[in-house]
């Protein structure tokens, strides 16, 4: 893989200038960069709706019907850890103490997913290589899907606007089954680490015990204490699993598959146009800023614009900052994206799909 070098010119001041107001503001307002009690009170109600309905189906009786809405209100639950507890904290932002930021990482575990995976996968590839091909690989869907122009089509991308919702809520069940595995192969084979390289047997023994512990939470103890038929559970785990991945990719799509992102391919030589701050403002776009309940409950995800630019700044705070950043973006004419609501972002998204699907001389 070729190495990608981001311009230490193109408009070097605006990150500086955007830095100085940033830690401006937060001192003088006297206050620290990482999650406070709104945070933390809303971890507890993310792991409430999370764990509490699946408490439910173990101990209660009750019709298959029930069984099956509480386990799509767990999928619910396990996005919103993913999204507001999980994901700050393995961003170092959680908190101020690495304990606990630590420790609210590992709930990863009970995702059905790895800290070392995500780590680099997400820490390393994707906020730093933003919608580069072949780099982020958040926008490698292999053959079934194409997020990129850059990318190679294939007939059946003709229709992917119609087929491709009903493949994003398979996201997190790939990764309790396929993904970790083959990533965490890759990872260690090109010795890539968010930090200090770990020691390849460590992580591949904790892979192996997480994910037997795993299997055994959510599939073995609700057939011995539920003594249902092995279907029946392995059906209310793919219900679990798929709500949470239909969430997750949304989120996801929202921020960086939409037209007015961008995706830019390197030269020849490897160099981007743009340097690293700037970049993400032409990569990422935010949806709904103004929407209390999807900012709540994204967890600040949909301020994705902020959160490329200062990712070690806990989510709790994106909505003061995105004043800061929009202005500062417009004082040296550069972009900020944002759709006013979930809606139409959500419609620019399918309707760039069908774009991205059509026949490259088409589009060219």
């Amino acid at each position: 893989m070729n190495t990608i070098t981001f311009s230490r010119v193109q408009n070097a001041k605006f990150f500086r200038t955007l830095n100085k107001r940033v830690n401006t503001y937060f001192k003088e307002n006297n206050i620290n960069r990482t999650g406070n009690w709104k945070l933390y009170s809303k971890a507890i109600v993310m792991f409430s709706l999370f764990l509490v309905p699946f408490i439910l189906v173990l101990t209660l009786p009750m019709p298959q019907w029930a069984m099956a809405l509480l386990m799509v209100l767990t999928g619910v639950g396990m996005a919103g850890v993913g999204m507001n507890v999980m994901h700050d904290a393995n961003h170092e932002s959680f908190s101020k103490r690495k304990w606990v930021n630590k420790l609210m990482g590992s709930s990863i575990y009970i995702l059905a997913g790895n800290v070392y995976n995500w780590k680099v996968q997400h820490n390393v590839l994707h906020h730093t290589f933003t919608n580069v091909k072949d780099h982020d690989e958040d926008i490698d869907a292999g053959r079934i899907i194409r997020f990129s122009l850059h990318s190679k089509w294939l007939k059946i991308h003709k229709v992917q606007k119609y087929y491709s919702i009903f493949l994003y809520g398979l996201l997190t069940i790939n990764w309790a089954i396929t993904t970790d595995v083959k990533q965490m192969h890759r990872y260690l084979k090109r010795k890539l680490s968010y930090g200090k390289f770990p020691n390849p047997k460590t992580e591949w023994t904790k892979l192996v015990i997480s994910k037997l512990a795993y299997y055994a939470l959510w599939i073995l103890l609700p057939m011995l204490v539920l003594n249902v038929v092995w279907w029946k559970v392995l059906l209310g785990f793919f219900v679990m699993h798929y709500t949470a991945g239909m969430i997750l990719s949304l989120v996801f799509q929202l921020a960086h598959i939409v037209p007015n992102t961008e995706m830019p391919i390197p030269d020849k030589n490897g160099n981007l146009e743009h340097t690293w701050a700037v970049h993400q403002l032409y990569t990422t776009s935010n949806f709904a800023p103004s929407n209390w309940l999807v900012n709540f409950y994204t967890g600040g995800l949909n301020h994705q614009v902020e959160h490329h630019i200062f990712p070690h700044i806990s989510h709790v705070h994106y909505g003061k900052l995105a004043k800061i950043v929009k202005e500062t973006a417009a004082e040296f004419n550069l972009p900020y994206n944002e759709y006013a609501t979930t809606r139409k972002a959500l419609i620019e998204h399918f309707k760039h799909l069908g774009v991205l699907g059509q026949k490259p001389e088409l589009v060219a």
